[in-house]
């Protein structure tokens, strides 16, 4: 939910601070008193393109900042994890973007400087903004299959994912296929060229690590004299040049010198001495077991000539390795494995080719199985979206219209390399299955259906997407709805059931609406007003308040033709919100 928003130096606002609750916030105020740019700061906060016309006149900069409540566990919650963004003590998590007048732009997340894309994705799991652009939005066939989808929720979306899976290896089959065909030759010598690498390495058979082994041998065998000399010296010096372990004092060396200090504290009575014997004696021990180290050193020191000359020429016969494949014997071993997964890639021979064709052809009848299977889903779906928004419509002061849901198929070309067979048709295997989408309408009884965009007005569209909305209510997970004038073009008994299906929305979703219509404001439970000021200086400023109250009634009257001074026009703006307030309590009596 978003519960706060503070902007600063944006169009003709110089300084406002708004305070969203849930429930329904309708915003309101005369034409130029800057409505437009509370929403224009709710897509800069969601990462929109950054137009420095919009920063204040004679401001270097423009700020928005919002305050965000993510619910634990949300998509929104593990962004600001993965960020690194912090969140307040109450959970609360502070998305800013800055605008300066040469046109640059700054993103900060939770403390945080963050590319305006992950403002965008945060956005994507806070909140929908709706207004004019998304009605032509909604005209998209892309779009309209979008609405669909969401619609149709898990029922659409497993089979399209399994779908989805498969084309992707299906098109890396095809791909690989396509390249074995048309790259046969420059393949071809690819593959005589790792043969042969492959083939040199298995002559040598490497062993893992075994330069390094090679290297210290080599350097033991090449010093063994002065090693052999070394490790003598440091036997005598350690047991006599007889090796005597038996701890005699004649002998100068430091098994007798311990021997004998052990014994001599060992017939010591002193209770402080006396306990100084047992520690020697691990002395002893250990000088021991080093001699017998050294001993066995010496024994396996050798001088051979001959195993010296071996050594070097398998340093010789590795380092020709190494220098044509890697810089040491592991990499050698690395790029043999790469050189074996990348032959079988580039393998043209006929058994290859028959064999990816065979797995193409494979996926291919997968992927047409999964393609009925989501158009399927589809359909069901299309006939109950088509009900559901029919009956909302009606409701919108079009009672005789019908929007119909078309799923149809979409024909492959001749030359279309993404065709599939689907029941003895060659369709188009999309990223999306291979359907087309189309909302159509019929506008009264006996009409031929047509494209919305043919058939509705721009009032009936803005009617249709809120129909369309308050049906997908319970499958849009985006807790904050933004409706920018969607009821742009709408009066009378319409502009009324406006008001109650926001109302209704606003149940299940914190809802923020920028209207004209007093109908539609009625039914808010917040009301925000955006006023205008101009100074003598020519200075015009807006800012944002809250009504209630008589405030409000005003407001209503005014937005009633300009009737805020006059009994009729206040009387009519009580008896909007006596209805709309009638209308709520009996909401919530049968809700409870």
């Amino acid at each position: 939910m978003l519960t706060e928003m503070r902007i600063q130096g944006l169009g003709v606002i110089d300084e406002a601070t708004l305070e969203l609750h849930p429930g329904l916030t309708v915003i309101t105020g005369e034409t130029g008193a800057g409505k437009t740019m509370v929403v224009t700061g709710l897509h800069l906060l969601g990462g929109g393109r950054a137009d420095s016309s919009r920063v204040r006149s004679g401001a270097g900069r423009a700020i928005v900042e919002g305050r965000f409540r993510p619910a634990p566990g949300s998509p929104a919650a593990e962004l600001a994890t993965e960020t690194g963004a912090r969140t307040d003590e109450d959970g609360s998590l502070i998305a800013s973007r800055t605008v300066t007048t040469d046109g640059r732009s700054r993103a900060h997340l939770g403390g945080r400087s963050v590319p305006a894309g992950v403002l965008a994705d945060l956005a994507d799991g806070m909140l929908a903004a709706h207004g004019q652009n998304d009605q032509l939005r909604l005209l998209r066939p892309a779009e309209q299959r979008g609405v669909l989808d969401r619609f149709g929720g898990d029922d659409v979306a497993r089979p399209l994912a399994a779908y989805r899976s498969v084309r992707q290896e299906w098109i890396r089959v095809g791909t690989e296929l396509s390249q074995r065909g048309n790259r046969s030759r420059e393949l071809a010598r690819e593959a005589d060229l790792l043969s042969h690498g492959l083939a040199e390495i298995a002559a040598a058979d490497p062993q893992p690590g075994e330069d390094d082994a090679l290297v210290a041998e080599a350097r033991r065998l090449a010093d063994a004299d002065q090693l052999r000399e070394t490790a003598t010296m440091a036997q005598a010096a350690l047991a006599g040049a007889a090796g005597d372990d038996t701890g005699d004092p004649d002998a100068p060396n430091a098994l007798g010198l311990v021997g004998e200090a052990r014994r001599r504290l060992d017939g010591a009575e002193d209770p402080v001495l006396h306990p100084l014997a047992p520690r020697l004696q691990e002395a002893v021990a250990l000088l021991s077991d080093v001699g017998a180290e050294l001993s066995s050193y010496l024994e396996s020191l050798d001088a051979d000539p001959g195993r010296l000359e071996q050594v070097l020429s398998r340093q010789a016969e590795l380092k020709t390795l190494t220098r044509k494949y890697a810089a040491d014997v592991d990499g050698v071993l690395a790029w043999a494995e790469q050189a074996r997964s990348r032959l079988r890639e580039v393998d043209t021979s006929d058994e290859a080719v028959s064999a990816l064709t065979a797995r193409r052809d494979e996926l291919a009848g997968e992927l047409g199985r999964l393609a009925v299977e989501v158009s399927t889903a589809r359909a069901a779906a299309a006939r109950a979206l088509a009900e559901a928004v029919t009956a909302e419509l009606a409701g919108l002061a079009m009672a005789h219209a019908t929007l119909e849901v078309s799923v149809g198929v979409r024909a492959a070309g001749e030359s279309d390399p993404q065709s599939i067979g689907v029941t003895g048709r060659q369709l188009h295997a999309g990223a999306d299955g291979t359907d087309d989408v189309e909302l159509r309408l019929v506008p009264h009884p006996g009409a031929a259906p047509l494209p919305v965009h043919k058939a509705a007005s721009g009032g009936e569209l803005s009617r249709i997407m809120l129909a369309l909305e308050v049906v997908l209510a319970d499958a849009d997970p985006v807790p904050t709805l933004v409706f920018d004038e969607v009821d742009a073009g709408v009066g009378g008994r319409a502009a009324v059931e406006i008001g109650r299906r926001l109302a209704r929305l606003a149940r299940t979703h914190q809802v923020v609406v920028v209207t004209h219509l007093p109908q539609v404001a009625a039914y808010a439970d917040r009301h925000l007003v955006v006023d205008k000021a101009t100074y003598a200086t020519g200075l015009t400023r807006s800012g944002v308040r809250e009504l209630d109250g008589q405030a409000r009634v005003d407001e209503l009257a005014r937005m009633l033709a300009g009737l805020d001074d006059t009994e009729t026009g206040r009387a009519h703006a009580e008896e909007l919100l006596a209805t709309a307030a009638s209308e709520t309590r009996l909401r919530r009596r049968k809700a409870s």
